[in-house]
């Protein structure tokens, strides 16, 4: 569906990925992943802000003994693109020692910010270690990173909606798209 939907009257978002579309892949991935972890336990590891929205719907669709941890990153600002420079924001709660671990991201864009993550992570000390992501744009890689699941394979487009923003603005929206061209930045 690609049509324009108001937000609050402060700017027009153009929808590329409907609430219903992505609810259906959420439930495929939750069954692919809740078959790849059979007897075993798994904590998500969500990565604030983008992806509160994708973890909490990925959860409840994995049949699985689960615990939900969550890692504050910033690499954004307020800017559409990377500063390329990656700070932790809030540290986890739990040791992930030993245990396996889902990271859950919002979207692969550079590949910079999760390659950065993995690298921390694996220190740690994880049974395993994969990655979910809800969208991934993979003709943007600055490094070499694949995560295992992938909701939607998207281009070079800026995207907000579902938990994702712009200046902290759009992640109550239920579907994903592009701010229309022209939209007033507001905030």
């Amino acid at each position: 569906m690609d049509t324009a939907a108001p937000t609050n009257g402060a700017a027009e978002v153009r929808e590329l990925l409907s609430a219903e579309r992505i609810a259906e892949r959420v439930r495929e991935l939750g069954r692919q992943i809740t078959a790849d972890y059979r007897g075993r336990s798994l904590v998500l590891l969500c990565v604030l802000k983008g992806s509160f929205v994708f973890t909490a719907d990925l959860a409840r669709a994995i049949d699985l003994p689960l615990s939900v941890e969550f890692l504050g990153v910033a690499s954004y600002g307020d800017d559409t693109n990377s500063s390329g420079a990656v700070k932790i924001t809030q540290d986890l709660s739990t040791s992930i020692e030993g245990k396996d671990v889902l990271l859950i991201e919002d979207i692969v864009d550079t590949g910079l910010t999760l390659a950065f993550l993995l690298r921390i992570l694996q220190a740690r000390g994880p049974a395993s270690l994969e990655v979910c992501a809800l969208l991934d744009k993979p003709s943007r890689r600055a490094t070499e990173v694949v995560p295992r699941y992938v909701g939607f394979e998207l281009g070079n487009e800026f995207v907000v909606g579902y938990g994702l923003d712009f200046a902290q603005r759009f992640r109550n929206l239920p579907f994903v798209g592009t701010v229309a061209s022209g939209a007033q930045r507001v905030g």
